[in-house]
């Protein structure tokens, strides 16, 4: 196949909103290492999944030793598996060779990577320290890992439920054309974490310059306006916020991909374990907390939405009734 340059690689193959890990240390090298492999090789986007796998095991055995040396070389082979993870996604969306196999396969290996390098490193501890808290530990992270991803899963479920149902409300009044796109996805405050469990298909141009765009642009009849809430009166909040979208950076701080590089890289470089992981499970915690209160004024706003619909139905029907009619309906 005839791979393009690479601002076009990026522009097909990286999110329009990532967590500021990966945009920042991942990408810059992710995404030339797929252009790479696209050119150069036959490498498919469910062999990079494996390969991240094996990665990941290795970080493992690495962590298992205890040593601040092996730490060390744990943190760095854990970064280069999570290089991979990201890849293969990017890869797929490039080439085409996407499939939902391979999205379930990616989803599933990640969870097991997680969980065999906590217990690996918190095990490696409690051998070097015999302190029951780093089992504990281990479980909490394990738990916390589960938690994240069921929790995105079933936002982006309710999410994208709300969203058809209002379109197809919408479309029944008119207020829309079948064939227009929901542009309602670009909103800046609409953050959940993207489901790695979704579809690999190959993706639609996506960039910061097409996210400006289509900000710019008058919001969908049947669109859900995003909320008032003391979180955007914060003073420099909106700014921030702006600031964190023009550079693809989702306002959700600190998420499942935050929360492992604390535990698997940043605490292992430190060769101090138990306060990092102490400190990511209480900021995914808190993070969590957030998005749940998101999530529940977007549910609120829907079922506004969805009412002054129906509010909006029976005007017109009043409008079109005859006589007899308008006194049946009063």
């Amino acid at each position: 196949m005839r791979v393009p340059p690479l601002p076009e690689v990026r522009r097909l193959t990286e999110k329009q909103r990532d967590a500021w890990w990966t945009v920042l240390l991942v990408d810059p090298v992710a995404t030339p290492l797929v252009r790479w492999t696209a050119m150069w090789t036959r490498v498919t986007p469910n062999q990079i999944t494996w390969a991240a796998l094996v990665l990941g095991i290795g970080a493992a055995a690495c962590f298992a030793q205890g040593d601040w040396q092996w730490l060390v070389a744990g943190a760095v082979v854990y970064h280069v598996s999570f290089i991979l993870d990201c890849m293969d996604g990017k890869l797929a969306r490039l080439t085409g060779k996407g499939s939902a196999f391979g999205a379930w396969l990616d989803y599933i290996f990640d969870r097991v990577r997680v969980l065999i390098c906590a217990v690996a490193l918190m095990g490696g501890q409690y051998q070097r320290t015999e302190d029951v808290t780093y089992i504990w530990l281990a479980l909490a992270v394990v738990f916390l890992d589960m938690l994240r991803y069921m929790d995105a899963l079933e936002i982006w479920k309710v999410r994208l439920n709300m969203r058809r149902r209002q379109r197809e409300r919408a479309e029944e009044l008119g207020l829309i054309d079948a064939s227009q796109d929901n542009g309602s996805d670009d909103d800046p405050e609409n953050d959940d974490t993207p489901v790695k469990g979704a579809p690999r298909v190959p993706a639609q141009p996506t960039g910061s310059e097409v996210s400006a765009a289509a900000s710019a642009e008058p919001a969908p009849a049947h669109a859900v306006p995003p909320a008032k809430t003391f979180i955007t009166r914060l003073p420099g909040y909106v700014p921030l916020r702006d600031f964190l979208v023009s550079h693809r950076i989702r306002i959700h701080l600190f998420s499942g991909i935050e929360f492992q590089m604390t535990i698997f890289i940043v605490a292992p470089l430190l060769n101090s374990i138990f306060w990092p992981t102490v400190a990511a499970g209480a900021l995914l915690l808190a993070f969590e907390v957030l998005v749940v209160y998101r999530l529940l004024l977007a549910t609120r706003a829907f079922q506004r939405t969805m009412a002054r619909y129906d509010r909006m139905e029976a005007e017109m029907r009043s409008e079109t009734a005859g006589p007899s009619e308008r006194a049946t309906l009063v």
